[in-house]
């Protein structure tokens, strides 16, 4: 009976740790992503993320607005694993990381408001599986933002 008791209670401890322990990994890797915003950026509640293999890309859209002054920073687990792609709704690409050396980070202004597609995936000779981060962020108008 007590060794039934003591197996439930491992169990149950297990069963809580264990998604603790991915969430804290997660965390971690977002915490670097956030550390690429400092003012005048502040990052938007827009992030996305997917968790990728082999060759499958992750698929995300946003609309920027006219006059704003944007930054979009891609991570990974490994920073040089992800490479992502700006289109705009007709598949025009804007903006490929690959063509500038994979940065990981890139500001932009807009001239008008414009709906936009965003591509990431794994560089396949970086990283077979993991999972992708995107963060938005804008330019504050204010100096001493944070």
């Amino acid at each position: 009976m007590k060794k039934g008791i003591v197996f439930t209670i491992v169990l149950l401890l297990i069963g809580f740790i264990r998604p603790l322990t991915i969430n804290s990994q997660e965390d971690e890797l977002m915490k670097g992503c956030m550390a690429a915003y400092y003012s005048p950026f502040i990052v938007t509640d827009r992030s996305f993320k997917a968790l990728l293999t082999g060759e499958e890309v992750a698929e995300f859209r946003a609309t920027f607005f006219s006059g704003t002054v944007y930054r979009i920073v891609s991570c990974g687990y490994e920073s040089e694993n992800v490479e992502f792609t700006l289109m705009d709704a007709e598949r025009n690409v804007l903006f490929r990381s690959a063509t500038y050396k994979d940065v990981v980070l890139w500001d932009f202004h807009m001239e008008g408001s414009i709906e936009c597609i965003i591509e990431a995936r794994l560089k396949p000779d970086k990283a077979q599986s993991g999972m992708v981060f995107m963060l938005l962020g804008f330019r504050s108008s204010n100096p001493d933002a944070v």
